[in-house]
């Protein structure tokens, strides 16, 4: 998993607070878009396809393409449409998570 981003934090004020993805612990801003500040964390890829194994990134942003599909707290979501919480625990969807999307 890479950590380093090219994406630029333009709105850097807000709480600060601590998720795990796939066991890297993060500090995230609160009620920001999950996607948006995984992607500013420089987290990449955000899952990986079932079949091939392909990796994935967000990439409409609003809910439509389903790239950007997460496990939260147990729960499979869109990173896209999700608001970042303290404590949040997310893993990858995907190739060896058991899902079947």
């Amino acid at each position: 998993m890479k950590t380093v981003s090219t994406f630029r934090d333009l709105k850097p004020a807000g709480r600060l607070v601590r998720v795990r993805f796939a066991g890297q612990a993060l500090e995230l801003r609160e009620g920001g878009n999950l996607a948006a500040e995984l992607l500013a964390a420089g987290v990449q890829p955000l899952r990986v396809t079932p079949v091939s194994g392909a990796p994935r990134n967000p990439y409409c942003m609003m809910g439509a393409c389903f790239d950007c599909l997460v496990v939260i707290d147990g729960v499979t979501r869109q990173a896209c449409m999700s608001e970042v919480s303290d404590g949040m625990e997310i893993s990858m969807h995907g190739a060896g998570s058991g899902s079947d999307a």
